[in-house]
């Protein structure tokens, strides 16, 4: 049998606990890194991937026209003065060079008849059995024949150069940093084939925004780091694009550098500094600003409540990876750095510490 009594006793204890306050949470402390805002001087900088390559990079390619049926040299391999790196079929040009000797040897004969026969008839004429109208005639053919000699040498000495150029050597010692034609292509006069970085100097190679392209000159300073632990060294501009590159509309820019014996295509950063004058300001590390709603905040620590507070502030530029702060903050103030993600407004902190120290 239902008891009325008991069920009631049921539902009251029920809203009891349904009615009773929630047990407290308390919220985490976090630690966080703070630093004390202060005035420091502003110098804009501007940090820039480059890469390494070498001063000159020869595309060299024949001087005539062929099938290429011989290349000697590969990717990344080291090559002398001279050295043979790549040939033509020259068949034809071993042809017209024995032509052209025939005509050599074709032409010395002839200039040995007409030397006999002015010498002949020049005694004749000493002694008085011929013109000297015939004589004249006789040493007209001796210049004629020896005209001829002298044009069939240079046609053989061409051929011979045209011969020659079927074989590609390097101008200079370096280094093959491609390959552009492949064994059985027929090239044209001046089609690159191999790529050569000479031996000497070493330069960088970066593109400026657009925004920043006259703010480098030739002759200019700049810092380049390598990437690792590599020490940093000092390039001079040496060439700065007079025109925009039409796909990233970034202008190339050349330095020099002092070691030539970096290796070739590692990267690097070069930073430069812009000609902004600089100038004295509140500044902090990017990692200490958040976006909420549209709007710039830092937390602030109150160190007599250990809590933070969010505040808006105005920043101006950015100097190597460093805001500058024009309005929202007091010298003095201190503000958190590293952790801000994970703060929320009120929240106990704690600062984090570094061999036992504290800011």
């Amino acid at each position: 049998m239902f008891d009325f009594r008991l069920a009631c006793a049921g539902l009251g204890l029920a809203g009891l606990v349904a009615c009773s306050p929630a047990p407290n949470v308390t919220a985490p402390v976090r630690a966080v890194k703070v630093m004390t805002v202060s005035e420091s001087q502003l110098s804009h900088e501007l940090s820039l991937a480059g890469e390494i390559r070498a001063t000159v990079e020869s595309r060299l390619g024949f001087r005539v026209a062929g099938k290429l049926i011989g290349r000697h040299v590969v990717l990344g391999q080291r090559v002398k003065a001279g050295q043979l790196l790549a040939e033509l079929d020259g068949q034809d040009y071993r042809l017209s060079v024995d032509s052209a000797t025939a005509a050599v040897s074709a032409a010395q004969t002839n200039l040995a008849l007409a030397t006999g026969d002015y010498q002949r008839y020049k005694e004749l004429r000493d002694k008085g059995f011929i013109s000297g109208a015939e004589l004249d005639r006789r040493e007209t053919a001796l210049k004629s024949a020896q005209a001829q000699l002298t044009q069939a040498q240079a046609a053989l000495s061409g051929q011979r150069n045209q011969y020659s150029y079927s074989q590609l050597r390097a101008d200079k010692a370096g280094v093959v940093t491609a390959l552009d034609a492949e064994v059985g292509q027929v090239l044209s006069p001046g089609m690159p084939v191999v790529r050569v970085a000479q031996d000497g100097g070493r330069e960088v190679v970066f593109a400026v925004p657009e925004d920043q392209w006259q703010a480098v000159k030739t002759g200019q300073a700049v810092m380049v780091k390598r990437w690792g632990d590599q020490p940093s060294m000092t390039a001079k501009v040496t060439e700065v694009a007079a025109s925009a590159d039409p796909v990233t509309r970034t202008y190339i820019v050349k330095a020099a550098l002092p070691d030539a014996a970096i290796p070739l295509g590692s990267t690097a950063t070069v930073t430069l500094k812009t000609p902004q004058t600089s100038t004295h300001g509140l500044t902090l590390p990017t990692t200490a600003v958040r976006q909420e709603g549209g709007q710039s905040t830092v937390w602030v620590v109150d160190k007599t409540s250990m809590t933070v507070h969010a505040r808006p502030v105005v920043l101006g530029g950015l100097y190597d990876n460093q805001f500058q702060v024009t309005q929202g903050l007091e010298p003095g103030m201190q503000v958190v750095v590293a952790g801000v993600h994970v703060l929320s407004e009120g929240q106990k902190i704690t600062f984090f510490q570094t061999n036992g120290s504290q800011p």
